[in-house]
């Protein structure tokens, strides 16, 4: 993991949650971290990390994401067993 992965990750975990973090930026640490991307209708991605399964929308116009979606994406990492420092 790179240091901007790493930064990615620290913003995802931060509380109170951010609505800064660009979603390319998150999709890149999926990536990083092994996950599974695939597309689905609109806007909609499937992930699947270390048996984990979830489905986020990509945020538009703006590419950043809205607290709500951090949460969930914190959420989504803590359940397949990734914490704040990337274990």
């Amino acid at each position: 993991m790179n240091k901007k992965q790493r930064q990615t990750l620290e913003k995802i975990f931060e509380k109170p949650g951010r609505s800064d973090i660009l979603w390319s930026d998150i999709e890149k640490l999926f990536n990083t971290l092994g996950a599974d991307l695939t597309e689905g209708k609109g806007s909609r991605i499937r992930v699947y990390l270390r048996g984990v399964k979830a489905v986020f929308h990509r945020p538009h116009p703006s590419p950043e994401t809205n607290k709500l979606t951090v949460k969930n994406v914190r959420r989504f990492l803590m359940e397949a067993g990734v914490s704040e420092d990337g274990v």
